[in-house]
């Protein structure tokens, strides 16, 4: 139990103590920079996702993380209001007068490093399992906006740098804001219209720039295989664009990399394909993104992913988009 109380409380009987069975860190979310957020939405939600509904959802970002029974409470100097989180771990915020006067924080019954916090914006009518790119940009505006990302700005300079700028990040090539699938994801295709294009495997896994003494540092780190970038900067791609994704688990959607066959080894396809950067996950799955992330990427050279499973053997594998 960790007790919260103003300095005023042990001077007057007027102002009550307020016990919250939490733990305080200092990265707790601060709900003033929540409320911008949703204010954000709500400036902007009309014109990227007509309809739309915003809330708020927290991820596991830590291995030993404990996603079940997670209770969380706006807490301000005389406050403590209980915030209710649905099974998803989803959640909506109220506006309240005192809480944004006294500078309140959400305080969670987890150290809050110990979870990534994103916004989550649905528009009606996306079928489901695909999302929706007026969606997932007004994501990263609120999200920036409401201070969720918890990366390491240390190493990440990117971050230091364009914190307190949500356009420097959603409106740029090199913002990286990363998108969470429910399922660890092997493939990303846009449509739009008559058009459809399959995401470059770099958008995956972070873009396979995290090397294993880095993840600490990553909201990614227990949802590697579940990471993506959109290009929510790339304007010829109207808001209505969908995402449509292919799993891992699911039967290969696409073309596969030249000359590569479910079954062969990791031998193997390295004398086929050459050193690929080698991306390891916690199930014991592993992607080879083709050409590597260090080597400068020419336009039109051909990219690959490959796909193999804990035995070291492929399970399946596609040929990248542009």
């Amino acid at each position: 139990m960790c007790c919260l109380a103003a300095g005023a409380a042990a001077q007057t009987d007027a102002v009550p103590q307020v016990t919250v069975a939490a733990t305080r860190d200092p990265v707790d979310k601060s709900y003033r920079k929540m409320v911008r957020g949703m204010d954000r939405f709500a400036r902007q939600s009309g014109d990227l996702a007509p309809g739309a509904a915003l809330r708020f959802r927290l991820l596991p970002r830590l291995p030993d993380t404990r996603m079940e029974g997670i209770t969380l409470t706006v807490t301000g100097d005389t406050l403590a209001l209980p915030v209710a989180i649905a099974p998803d771990n989803s959640f909506t915020l109220e506006r309240d007068e005192r809480a944004w006067r006294e500078d309140a924080a959400l305080v969670a019954n987890r150290r809050t490093a110990s979870m990534t916090w994103r916004a989550d914006v649905r528009s009606p009518g996306v079928p489901e399992g695909m999302r929706r790119l007026g969606d997932l940009r007004l994501e990263c505006l609120v999200g920036m906006e409401a201070g969720l990302i918890s990366n390491n700005a240390h190493l990440f300079a990117w971050l230091a740098n364009l914190l307190s700028d949500p356009e420097g990040v959603c409106n740029a090539p090199d913002g990286n804001y990363l998108f969470f699938t429910e399922r660890p994801v092997f493939a990303v295709t846009l449509r739009a219209g008559g058009r459809s294009l399959a995401l470059p495997p770099r958008f995956l896994y972070a873009g396979g720039n995290q090397a294993p003494r880095d993840l600490p540092y990553c909201d990614c780190q227990v949802l590697l295989d579940r990471s993506y970038h959109a290009p929510i900067w790339d304007r010829s791609w109207p808001d209505d664009t969908l995402l449509a994704f292919e799993t891992m688990d699911d039967p290969p959607a696409g073309p596969p990399a030249p000359g590569i066959e479910p079954g062969q080894t990791r031998e193997q396809v390295r004398a086929i394909l050459g050193q690929g950067t080698e991306i390891g996950f916690r199930s014991g799955m592993q992607a080879w993104l083709y050409p590597p992330v260090h080597v400068r990427l020419q336009p039109g050279q051909p990219q690959a992913l490959v796909l193999f499973g804990p035995d070291g053997r492929v399970v399946k594998s596609r040929a990248g988009g542009r």
